[in-house]
């Protein structure tokens, strides 16, 4: 029997984390912009915040496969909202300063991870339930994730110019409990725990049978290198470039609202290729896709007037919203269900090793 709700359920609860991912990303980085004044800094929590999403992501897949889908993505949001509710916390009772704060982001960001992991892992299942073939429903995840950080940066821009850094962290861990209830609450297809003769035992083996799979497969491992490369460029643009050139102007909004622009760009981007995904080819929409997103950042660069910036921030989010909808839709054909979770997290993983490197390079 056909049913929408598991498949609006998950991209609700994709919005919602998403929306919190994306507050913390302008909020962490300003929070250090006001404590230090240094740009290096502020690269450096960039770093630490994206080295546990290597470790963890790595491993999360595994436990995806071994725990079942929607138990872990309920637990990821219970333990990110308890996270980032940290900050204001600790701001009321012991203070914070750079150290504690590099603590707290790197505990923020350990558990992302699984979330989406497990999350992207139910799209097929959820999307078979509603009768959408898996273009359309890759296009509409990724959308909905893109939504989510359209309202993300927006949103944490103008709390920090309304309230102030530390309270903003308030609105990231409500977000972050209503992913987790929304969960909760439904029955999700293909959520529950494997049966036990399908069920891997032990998170080593199961993550290096993840990692063999992917390597020995061309299309998957071409695609994670490529992915890797475009990660150590846009990571650090959106959480160091761009915050280092707004906060020297002491603006907030302006700085939310361009990161708003490329995810409003890739919202519109990833629901064009699930109109007319079936009627491309993959390789070519890839392709172009790639280089779509590439050259408006290279424009970006000169740092233009303001509404000139806005509109490459757009045109290049545009093309990049096709590519995540392609990507996740090779994992899926190329990919036994039982080792999906593990496939996905392994993916993530090899892409976020290259952005500390990213980082790390942009701050000096």
């Amino acid at each position: 029997m056909t049913s929408y709700r598991p498949f609006v359920v998950l991209e609700a609860a994709t919005v919602l984390s998403g929306t919190a991912a994306g507050i913390t990303m302008v909020a962490f980085p300003w929070l250090v912009l006001q404590i230090t004044g240094d740009a290096t800094a502020a690269a450096t929590i960039a770093a630490v915040t994206a080295v546990p999403l290597l470790l963890s992501m790595l491993v999360t897949g595994s436990a995806v496969d071994m725990l079942g889908r929607r138990r872990v993505a309920v637990a990821s949001d219970l333990f990110s909202m308890c996270a980032v509710a940290l900050v204001p916390v600790l701001a009321l009772t012991l203070g914070l300063d750079y150290g504690l704060l590099l603590v707290v982001a790197a505990l923020s960001s350990v558990f992302d991870p699984a979330g989406l992991t497990a999350r992207q892992s139910m799209l097929p299942e959820a999307a078979a339930k509603a009768g959408l073939d898996l273009e359309r429903a890759n296009g509409i995840h990724e959308s909905a994730y893109g939504f989510a950080f359209l309202l993300g940066p927006g949103i944490g821009g103008i709390l920090i110019a309304a309230v102030g850094a530390t309270t903003t962290f308030w609105a990231t861990a409500v977000a972050f409990g209503l992913s987790a209830l929304l969960m909760g609450l439904t029955r999700m297809p293909g959520g529950g725990r494997p049966a036990a003769h399908v069920r891997e035992q032990g998170l080593v083996r199961s993550t290096r049978e993840g990692l063999a799979f992917l390597w020995n497969d061309k299309v998957l491992r071409t695609v994670a290198f490529l992915w890797m490369a475009m990660v150590a460029i846009w990571l650090p643009v959106e959480g160091v470039v761009l915050p280092v050139h707004f906060s020297a102007e002491h603006n907030p909004t302006e700085l939310g609202l361009i990161i708003t622009a490329m995810s409003a760009g890739g919202v519109i981007g990833a629901l064009a290729y699930a109109a007319v995904g079936r009627r491309v080819s993959r390789r070519t929409a890839f392709v172009v896709a790639l280089i779509g997103c590439a050259l408006p950042v290279v424009a970006m660069a000169t740092f233009p007037a303001y509404g000139v910036m806005l509109g490459l921030g757009f045109v290049s989010g545009l093309f990049f919203g096709a590519v995540n909808p392609i990507s996740n839709l090779v994992m899926q054909v190329r990919t036994p269900a039982p080792m999906r979770g593990r496939v996905i997290g392994v993916m993530g993983s090899a892409a976020y090793a290259a952005g500390p490197i990213g980082y790390l390079v942009a701050g000096p």
